[in-house]
Order: structure tokens, then sequence, then C-alpha cells
């Protein structure tokens, strides 16, 4: 089966990396979790269009990619929705002036953003019982109560969605390994404005953070979880 690396990823690098034994499924716990990170209009622009001109209402947005991995990640949500595990919203709050340091430097677009940007799009937003993280930084984890959540449902995995694959969602990947959580990333439910970005950081927490797979495998193995996970 064809990984979203193949072609920008040599076969060459991808042998040395199996040689040295990268690469192997962690698999899921009993208890997963799910992230939603960034997935606000600011991304994905508040209806589908390419993108050139999904950047004429926010140049933050990644465009139509986006808008196909909202429909995935909508497909996730309905099985954590049915089982009755946590679902949990790290997202970027409205930036303030106080907010300027080397993300607005590296990034100034981020400063400018309307208010509508920051809302959840409609179509996976979040439901009453929801947890809502406002995070400053790339990591859900990085000064946010997200791992005391995390503890508190007794999740023992992480199921990490949203954008973007090459920042926010690897950030959050690789803190969440480190905190010794499996971590699970539907490769077509996370999403970035860079093409080669996206393959390049998926190929890379498949190797060493994460299990990466398709949304429709990613359903069918949260699906024969045998017991619940923790109710929110």
């Amino acid at each position: 089966m064809s990984k979203p690396w193949d072609g920008i990823i040599s076969e060459e690098e991808q042998r040395a990396y199996n040689a040295a034994g990268f690469g192997r499924a962690t698999g899921l716990g009993k208890r997963p979790a799910l992230l939603i990170i960034d997935v606000q209009y600011r991304t994905t622009g508040t209806v589908p269009k390419p993108f050139w001109e999904a950047i004429e209402e926010y140049p933050t947005s990644c465009g139509d990619v986006a808008w196909r991995a909202v429909g995935h990640i909508a497909e996730l949500l309905a099985v954590f929705r049915e089982r009755q595990w946590p679902v949990l919203y790290p997202y970027v709050a409205p930036k303030q002036s106080f907010d300027f340091g080397r993300l607005s430097d590296k990034v100034p677009a981020i400063m400018g953003v309307a208010a509508k940007g920051y809302e959840f799009v409609a179509e996976i937003a979040p439901a009453e019982h929801d947890i809502l993280l406002p995070k400053k930084h790339p990591s859900a984890f990085f000064g946010t109560p997200l791992a005391s959540y995390l503890i508190n449902a007794g999740a023992d995995t992480l199921v990490v969605t949203g954008c973007s694959t090459s920042g926010c969602v690897r950030g959050s990947v690789v803190d969440a390994f480190a905190y010794n959580f499996r971590v699970l990333v539907p490769q077509d439910a996370v999403y970035d404005r860079s093409a080669t970005s996206h393959a390049v950081n998926l190929f890379d927490m498949a190797s060493k953070y994460a299990d990466v797979m398709p949304t429709v495998d990613a359903v069918a193995a949260l699906r024969a979880i045998d017991q619940p996970g923790p109710r929110r």
C-alpha cells in the first residue's frame, strides 16, 4: 500500500529507516482521546476554495486540502461521540497586543486575523462537554493543562487531527510521545499548506512517534476496541 511520503522520501532513505528498526506500530490502548487542533476558519477558510483563492480571505488558510481533512475528522468525531470518549480542542485564541513574540516575528499575519477566523469549523464544532484548550504555541501541551485533563480521563491513546501537520500537529505528537501516550495520526485528517512538508512530517512521525494510517483504518481500529474508554 502506498504511503503519503512515497515519491518524496526516497526508497533508499526509507530502507535506511527500516534497517534501523524505525516505524514499528505501537497499536492502540483501551482509552482513546481525540485531539482536534486548530480547525478554525483561519486555517480552512469559510468555504472550500483552492489555496490561492482561500488566502484572499485568510492568509493563514490552507485551502481545499483543509476541507478534505475536515470530512475525515468528522468521521472520527462520530465514533468518539458514539462511544462517549473524550474530545479535546486545542486552539489558537484571538491574539492580543501582548502576544507579540518570536511567532509573530516569523508569521506576522497571525496577528491580524479577523474574529470570524477564530471560530471552530461548524462541521466539527465542540459539543457541550468537550474540553477547550486555548494555546499560544505549537504544542497543545505547552503552557496548557492538557496532560492533566488526559490523566483525569484515564486516556492512554491520543488520536491527533487538525492543523498543521508540520507545526501544531507534529509538536503535539512529539510531546504526547514524550509523555508516553500511544499516538495515532490519521494521515488524511491532518492538513498543511505545503504538500511536501505534510508528507515529510507524516513520514517522520510514523518512523519515530506515532502510528500513521488512513482514517478508514483508524476508524476500524477504534471500533475494534472492546471496552469503552472513560466518559468525559
